[in-house]
């Protein structure tokens, strides 16, 4: 009996300490600055590139 509940104890403790890694992962996620202002790209910030816009998206105007 009692290597029975070890077993499922060290399971249970082996997936908490996951779930609580995945929850402390998912916390430090930084998220990408699209959108800001009025671009619809990625505005680089650091590095020799910095100050260009990355995947800027244009939309064509259609003729009515």
């Amino acid at each position: 009996m009692k290597s029975r509940l070890h077993g499922v104890l060290n399971r249970f403790s082996r997936g908490s300490k996951n779930s609580r890694l995945d929850q402390v992962m998912f916390r430090n996620i930084k998220t990408v600055d699209a959108n800001a202002n009025g671009t619809s790209g990625y505005l680089l910030k650091k590095g020799k590139n910095s100050g260009k816009i990355l995947k800027h998206i244009k939309k064509e105007t259609g003729n009515i």
